[in-house]
């Protein structure tokens, strides 16, 4: 029987850096001989890519927005996550459920009650081993998004929500040290790819 995979995320406000890291993470664990899959949230499969567009380009109430999220992550657990992790295979995953108490909680409100029932509900046994969280003040963050593409319902989002995103961030950075990685996203990128490198080694 294969050893269960790990399972990796990486988070961060919109803008700060982390989806230009994940090719390189991915790259690193390949080259050890890893069997790794990249994926997405919302997203991952057929049926949460068509949430996805639902949730960054409808109207919608908060609480529209995260049972949308979240019946997204219920169909990635089950198809994609826990099936590879059960075959010894590595997820390197673009948000998960931090980004949901971060976005949706932090961000617009949701109490967090109900973020942790949903999530109790969709995966109670199966939490990140290691978290990336890309930091980087909302300013910062705000300058590169203007010269990026049209901009989605939460790119589009004033500073303030980000703040609120981002101290949310921080805040489970600091309840579960255990297995978040915070990172400076204002760093020049191979600096961060040093730190992230660092990182994978001595988790690994």
């Amino acid at each position: 029987m294969s050893a269960r995979g790990r399972f990796i995320t990486f988070e961060g406000i919109d803008g700060a850096g982390k989806s230009t890291q994940i090719d390189f993470v991915a790259t690193r664990l390949r080259e050890r001989g890893i069997d790794i899959v990249v994926t997405r949230e919302p997203g991952g499969t057929e049926i949460g890519e068509a949430l996805r567009e639902l949730v960054l380009r409808q109207p919608m109430s908060a609480r529209t927005e995260t049972l949308l999220v979240f019946a997204a992550r219920a169909q990635h657990v089950e198809q994609v996550i826990a099936p590879a992790l059960v075959a010894g295979r590595w997820i390197v995953c673009d948000r998960f459920t931090d980004a949901t108490y971060a976005y949706q909680s932090g961000g617009r409100g949701v109490p967090e009650a109900a973020v942790a029932a949903l999530e109790r509900w969709v995966h109670p046994d199966l939490q990140p081993d290691l978290t990336f969280l890309f930091d980087v003040a909302p300013d910062v963050a705000a300058q590169r998004l203007s010269a990026a593409r049209a901009a989605d319902r939460f790119e589009a989002e004033q500073r303030d929500f980000f703040a609120r995103v981002r101290a949310v961030y921080l805040e489970r950075a600091r309840r579960f040290p255990a297995r978040f990685v915070v990172l400076d996203g204002t760093q020049p990128p191979e600096a961060v790819r040093a730190q992230l490198g660092e990182a994978l080694d001595r988790w690994r």
